[in-house]
């Protein structure tokens, strides 16, 4: 491993679009997955590729996500590692994080103290696997300060997405456009465009640098894509790392390059249930780059009652430690630990998180329903959506969202 690497997780956005799931939490404490939280991914690939000093920087509602990498996320100082949440300290007067690049200035001291030769700066909310190492290597190798890494998207979808515009090497990155109406295919194939995936890595002083004359721009929004990164590309110092060259071990054809932004109810949803088909399209059950997350002392999962239409059972579904089914029917869904799914109910294309309780005969089709949440007997969520409506949060795709510990009434 060629030079010293600190790696920093910008953990500190407020999730707006994921209301009402993080109307107590900062977004990357989400759960998801039944026993994971948003944060556990990129932690993950970060310490499977090695890097063991990381920083995860916090700001909006972030007990719960400081107080699940303290109890997750110990490494051994005896080596030397170590992975810390560092919440906004205001160590430049009394104002919070101004945004993402402003959130590393703030923290420079950070740097300083470790003193490395280059910076892995991930965000913290995406559903992927990915080895950092390889794009740490990349990065040395081409000479450029910094490396964005990038997404295959189709042409077609590109004045949906923000386009890495590159020049005719395939690697130099000229500009980045939002959402252009007129971008062209990539030199080596026309119908692709490359989508930021917001991952970088800087030669540390080309950062430092970059951030030093961003704070004393008034008109900046302190941003790393949109401000940071575009100082690169003005003077040439930027290249695109293909995301489909990265290999991971134990990855499928299947799941092999797969990276989801899950910032709206519906992409959260979606992901979901990209875990649950017979072969996955995310597989949770790659051993070779596992996904770390706290081991907490459930039980095992129960399967109760077996008389007539009172059969507890689960089909197609991710059933974690800790919850019951009893004589009631689960299928295609994904139930967190601690759940009670009571006799003759049925849930269906739903998420149900931590300790909710689902009352006999109740039925819940494509929801959301988040943690210590009961289902009083008979209710039916998901049935009738314009109901629905009046009383909870109802997406775009028609996805009913419960918040966390919300009354729910027959």
């Amino acid at each position: 491993m060629a030079g010293k690497v600190l790696a920093i997780v910008l953990a500190g956005g407020e999730g707006k679009r994921l209301m009402p799931l993080t109307a107590d939490r900062a977004k990357p404490a989400v759960p998801f997955g039944g026993v994971y939280r948003l944060v556990d991914f990129a932690l993950s690939n970060i310490v499977n590729g090695g890097y063991l000093k990381v920083v995860v920087l916090t700001q909006y509602k972030s007990h719960s996500l400081d107080r699940h990498i303290t109890r997750t996320w110990r490494m051994s100082n005896q080596l030397g590692n170590y992975i810390t949440p560092v919440p906004a300290q205001q160590r430049l007067g009394p104002r919070w994080f101004a945004g993402s690049a402003d959130a590393i200035y703030q923290n420079l001291n950070l740097i300083y103290d470790e003193n490395p030769d280059y910076l892995i700066v991930f965000g913290a909310d995406h559903i992927y696997r990915m080895d950092p190492r390889q794009m740490v290597e990349d990065h040395i190798a081409s000479g450029a300060g910094a490396t964005v890494a990038a997404i295959r998207q189709p042409l077609s979808m590109a004045d949906q997405l923000g386009v890495i515009d590159v020049a005719s090497d395939g690697r130099r990155i000229r500009a980045f456009r939002e959402k252009p109406k007129d971008a062209q295919g990539l030199p080596d194939s026309p119908d692709e465009i490359y989508a930021s995936m917001g991952n970088y890595v800087f030669t540390t002083q080309a950062l430092v640098d970059a951030l030093t004359r961003d704070a004393q721009d008034i008109s900046s929004r302190h941003d790393m894509g949109g401000n940071i990164i575009p100082m690169f590309v003005e003077r040439g110092d930027a290249n695109v790392y293909d995301f489909r060259d990265n290999t991971v071990p134990g990855s499928t054809e299947r799941d092999r390059g797969y990276w989801r932004d899950v910032g709206t109810l519906d992409s959260f949803y979606d992901a979901h249930m990209d875990l649950i088909a017979i072969h996955p399209i995310f597989n949770l059950y790659n051993y070779d780059w596992p996904i770390y997350t706290e081991n907490r002392p459930w039980p095992p999962a129960k399967f109760v009652h077996g008389w007539q239409e009172r059969v507890g059972r689960a089909i197609g579904s991710i059933v974690a430690p800790g919850a019951v089914v009893s004589g009631s029917l689960v299928e295609n869904s994904i139930v967190s630990p601690n759940v009670h799914v009571h006799s003759w109910a049925h849930v269906e294309g739903s998420v149900l998180m931590e300790s909710v309780d689902v009352g006999r005969h109740a039925v819940i089709r494509n929801a959301i329903i988040d943690k210590n949440v009961v289902i009083p007997e008979g209710t039916e969520i998901g049935v009738d959506l314009e109901r629905d409506r009046s009383r909870y949060t109802v997406s775009d795709n028609g996805i009913v969202v419960i918040g966390k510990g919300q009354i729910v009434k027959p």
